[in-house]
């Protein structure tokens, strides 16, 4: 066991490790560089190539989004099903082996360099191809899994066991603030000053807005700043594994622990229902997150900068929400800290689906012009940015409280082990929350209730959640 707090040596410098690492996840996986990959690289070069001119304008921008969404949908399948099958392997290894900093080192060193390599992904061609482009997402995914679980199997040892929840919520917060500063510094180096000429008459170190270097450059500034600030980690992190130690062997005795694991998942009756009911909230959480952007651009027709401004906010909300968990989880408990952060976002994603362009809450308050500057003029845009911040903030909190309570019910010195299988968890039914949306949506002819069947899988989780039995120190 660890000791001391989340501003302890060790707490702070695992914490840190989420601050230079997971900006690569919000801005290439989530806001920047997956929409320019679908539309701008994707969908622009099947226009271009002319296998779409005998269809209508509309129809054909269609049919390349679809592509491009596709493309996406297909990294996120393969790196989903590589990591599904090998996370819980290495994570059981890692209960196993020798110093843990050594692979991370090798995994942050992979994302850093596919991050790196993404700067050269340019649409018509000119730079990587796409199967290359597509192969970058994919190991960086999976090494980024990797690096989470291996992160993560280093918490019980980060700290005190009171202070567990502190220093896992405060990662995250940091994570999400690192996100937040690095979106701030693109809207004022770049997009600003070519829109407005403010607060620069023009884009900033050479950066040219119309071949898309403003969105390319993300990749780069993720490495950078993973290979600077995971510094402090390695040289302050306490690391729970045995020097010397046979990582072979470690490797062939975890795959049987996981195989025994399985066999015997009655003996761990509590944790197994806790990573059921994870498997469907964690899968809905996703798909909010990941097609809310879609919705709101299609309903409130929020332009690029207000995108990234949403982005800005919502990292910026989830940096509190990490801290929120961690005190939510000491203050009521960890299952319920959990319980009432799912039922905070299923009440926001109902609100979110009563607002239009025309009205809010369903019908009863009519849409209104309230200003007229750059972004968020009317009533829908401003009560749904501040809805956006209770979800920012309640997923953020219950990521915090779910590992926390992974390592609650998991057996002493086998978290490792059971973060694999936790990964498993959030990866296995991935296509889940997608697929409910796309049925409903073309069942009703409704983009709403496509999205409001996310719900179903909230209520599958939640009801599970309630059947879980916590230790009484919990």
């Amino acid at each position: 066991m660890g000791t001391g707090g989340p501003m302890g040596r060790t707490g702070f410098a695992w914490a840190v490790f989420e601050w230079a690492r997971n900006p690569y996840y919000i801005l290439i996986v989530i806001y920047i560089f997956a929409p320019y990959f679908a539309r701008d690289i994707i969908g622009a070069d099947l226009l271009a190539s002319g296998s779409l001119d005998g269809m209508a304008p509309e129809a054909a921008r269609a049919t390349a989004n679809a592509q491009g969404q596709a493309t996406i949908a297909s990294v996120t399948k393969w790196a989903g099903m590589i990591a599904a099958l090998t996370a819980p392997f290495l994570g059981a290894a890692l209960d196993r082996g020798g110093r843990l900093k050594p692979i991370l080192a090798i995994t942050l060193g992979s994302i850093t360099l596919c991050s790196a390599l993404l700067w050269f992904a340019m649409p018509g061609g000119q730079g990587l191809p796409v199967p290359a482009i597509m192969a970058l997402l994919v190991i960086a995914y999976v090494s980024y899994t990797y690096s989470e679980v291996t992160h993560n199997a280093m918490l019980s040892v980060a700290g005190a066991p009171r202070s567990l929840s502190m220093i896992s919520g405060l990662g995250l917060g940091l994570g999400n603030l690192a996100a937040t500063l690095i979106f701030v510094g693109l809207v004022m180096f770049f997009v600003l000053p070519s829109m407005i000429g403010w607060p620069f008459a023009e884009p900033q170190f050479g950066i040219d807005i119309a071949s898309f270097e403003h969105m390319r450059i993300a990749g780069p500034i993720c490495a950078v700043w993973l290979a600077c600030f995971s510094i402090p980690f390695f040289l302050n992190a306490q690391d729970p594994g045995q020097k010397g130690a046979s990582w072979r062997a470690a490797f062939v005795e975890g795959a049987r622990s996981v195989i025994r694991t399985f066999r015997e998942a009655s003996h761990y009756r509590e944790l197994m229902k806790f990573l059921v009911a994870r498997m469907f909230y964690a899968d809905a959480m996703a798909a909010l997150l990941a097609l809310g952007a879609v919705y709101v651009a299609l309903f409130l027709g929020w332009g690029f900068l207000e995108m990234l401004c949403y982005a800005i906010f919502a990292s910026a909300c989830a940096f509190g929400g990490g801290l929120l968990g961690g005190w939510l989880d000491i203050r009521i408990g960890v299952k319920r800290a959990l319980i009432v952060e799912i039922v905070a976002m299923v009440m926001a994603q109902v609100s979110q689906l009563s607002i239009t362009r025309d009205s809010l809450f369903f019908g009863l308050v009519e849409n209104r012009q309230i200003w007229d500057g750059l972004v968020f003029k009317t009533l829908s845009d401003l009560t749904f940015l501040g809805l956006i911040s209770v979800v920012a903030i309640a997923a953020t909190a219950s990521i915090s409280s779910s590992r926390t309570m992974l390592v609650t019910l998991a057996p002493e010195g086998r978290s490792g082990e059971f973060f694999g299988l936790y990964a498993i968890a959030g990866t296995i039914t991935v296509w889940m929350g997608p697929l409910l949306v796309e049925y409903f949506t073309l069942w009703f002819n409704d983009q709403r209730i496509g999205m409001a069947s996310i719900a179903i899988l909230f209520a599958i989780g939640l009801t599970a959640l309630f059947f879980v039995r916590m230790p009484a120190r919990s």
